[in-house]
């Protein structure tokens, strides 16, 4: 059975809006995607992405990445980070011209986005392929930010 992007029967999902960040040859990028919660101890968090995203080849050459939960005042970010490539687009550029901020992440060379609902960095642990996607695994230092509540995303509406 295919259960394509944007089938209505995708639509009744509910999910936080995730903002990958990645490091990689043409510099900083950041990509709207979903994640999955896969264990508490160890802490595993797994993503997917498409096969041809630039940020794979970021994470694959890196081995490290950031995740960063939306803030509901953040919407506007996430809209730009999810439409456009990163092997076309600066879009950490287009996103501080609109006043959004990041901050160098803790543990790994990548940025942040800042005062995000929760930023998560990441070491790659394992990668597994699944159709037409790319699984990566893993989270080594998470940091909330009590005072944002996370963007939701159902029926293609935040």
């Amino acid at each position: 059975m295919e259960l394509p992007w944007n089938d209505p029967r995708s639509n009744k999902f509910v999910t936080t809006v995730g903002l990958i960040t990645s490091e990689g040859v043409d510099g900083p990028n950041i990509m709207a995607y979903e994640w999955t919660h896969i264990s508490y101890n160890p802490r595993l968090i797994a993503v997917s992405l498409g096969h041809t995203k630039a940020t794979v080849e970021n994470m694959r050459n890196s081995k490290e990445f950031g995740i960063n939960l939306c803030a509901k005042d953040q919407s506007i970010l996430s809209s730009i980070a999810g439409e456009y490539s990163g092997s076309k687009y600066n879009k950490i550029e287009a996103i501080k011209e609109l006043g959004f901020e990041f901050i160098q992440a803790n543990k790994i060379k990548t940025l942040m986005v800042k005062y995000a609902a929760l930023n998560a960095e990441f070491k790659l642990f394992q990668e597994i392929t699944f159709g037409d996607h790319i699984m990566f695994i893993e989270v080594i230092d998470a940091t909330q930010n009590s005072e944002k509540q996370p963007l939701v995303y159902h029926d293609g509406k935040y």
